[in-house]
């Protein structure tokens, strides 16, 4: 008898511990707003995120971030503890300013990042500093401030190249792709497609290469068929 009871208290606490558990995994997911699991900690992540998968967005900010990546180099790099644009950096930069300018529907993101040197909270301020130098080139080469939709900075948390080390590669800012002007007049009316793709869908029409002709001999264009 005093084995059963033993057995019977072990398996009523151990119950109560895994009901205690579940109830408290089950509030804890029940509160979180939906879309929370892709929150970097940024206000309205997850709400913008609801908004573009119910409105067919979030697809199509995914593959033009991406062809927007396979196009034009989007890290920018800086000297140690600077926030200087060197000419590489301008280069860069006039490169992205070039290709949103293509875009006017799209907004962008810029991230800051620094090196592991320096405390936690210097280095958060550098990387945005980073940011808005990124920021006020990509406008004096004629972006909308408006579509850059905001500056942030990730500090030293996200290395490219793990080490306590002055890596310039990790001193740097990302360019990224964030959504679509709301208030644009193509925007939200089916035609994300055409937004992405615009200017395969305008190379197909071929400028013709057949000559007039002269005196030659030689074979002259036809009327239409």
């Amino acid at each position: 008898m005093k084995t059963t009871a033993a057995i019977t208290a072990t398996v009523l606490v151990l119950t109560g511990c895994s009901n205690t558990s579940g109830q408290a995994q089950w509030r804890n997911f029940n509160t979180r707003e939906a879309g929370s699991e892709i929150d970097t900690g940024y206000f309205g992540n997850a709400t913008m995120n609801n908004t573009q998968v119910h409105s067919g967005q979030s697809s199509f900010t995914i593959n033009l971030n991406r062809r927007f990546a396979s196009e034009v180099n989007t890290m920018v790099t800086f000297p140690f503890n600077s926030t200087v644009l060197d000419a590489q950096a301008r280069a860069t930069l006039q490169q992205q300013a070039s290709w949103i300018r293509q875009f006017p529907e799209v907004r962008f993101k810029v991230f800051g990042h620094t090196d592991l040197v320096g405390s936690t909270s210097y280095n958060r301020g550098l990387g945005l500093r980073r940011a808005e130098a990124a920021v006020l080139y990509l406008t004096s080469h004629g972006i909308d401030r408006s579509r850059l939709e905001a500056v942030v900075s990730f500090g030293e948390t996200q290395p490219l190249i793990v080490t306590e080390g002055q890596e310039r590669r990790n001193r740097r800012t990302i360019t990224e792709v964030s959504g679509f002007v709301q208030s644009h007049q193509t925007v939200m009316d089916g035609q994300y497609g055409a937004i992405i793709f615009r200017e395969y869908v305008d190379s197909a029409t071929a400028s013709s290469t057949v000559g007039s002709g002269g005196g030659g001999g030689g074979l002259q264009p036809g009327p239409p068929a």
